[in-house]
């Protein structure tokens, strides 16, 4: 952290692509963290959520519960480690990003709108990751 913050102040941030890896690693932590809820809310009671009937992804809420909720503190574990600016924080964030997308897909018949913001925030990280140059040695 003390890197990014020191790069802020000499202007060389830009360069680094220390900020899109900072957003990044926000909105990894943001996700994950409404992951947890989701997924505490689907095991403590299933009645908060409606589900529509037919549907081909139909899945027990309690087990999607508990999928979302581990893979939520992952995903806030993941974003925590991008902080540090390790490659293979960077490499694992786009996997996890990329099976958040999925498992929101998925949770679309309980929380339709949520999901979709959600697969918004993934494809943001998935961007921002890919999209931040290598960092320099130097």
């Amino acid at each position: 952290m003390t890197n990014l913050m020191s790069d802020a102040r000499t202007g060389s941030a830009a360069k680094s692509g220390s900020g899109w890896l900072v957003f990044a690693a926000v909105m990894m932590i943001f996700g994950g963290v409404m992951a947890i809820l989701a997924g505490i809310a689907a095991i403590a009671n299933d009645d908060v959520f409606v589900s529509t009937r037919n549907y081909v992804f139909e899945f027990d809420l309690t087990g999607w519960g508990w999928v979302h909720l581990i893979l939520g503190i992952v995903i806030v574990l993941a974003g925590l480690a991008l902080f540090q600016g390790a490659t293979w924080a960077r490499v694992i964030g786009v996997l996890l990003a990329g099976l958040g997308m999925i498992a929101n897909f998925l949770w679309l018949p309980y929380a339709p709108v949520w999901s979709i913001v959600l697969i918004a925030i993934d494809a943001f990280v998935i961007w921002a990751l890919c999209a931040a140059p290598a960092p320099s040695r130097g």
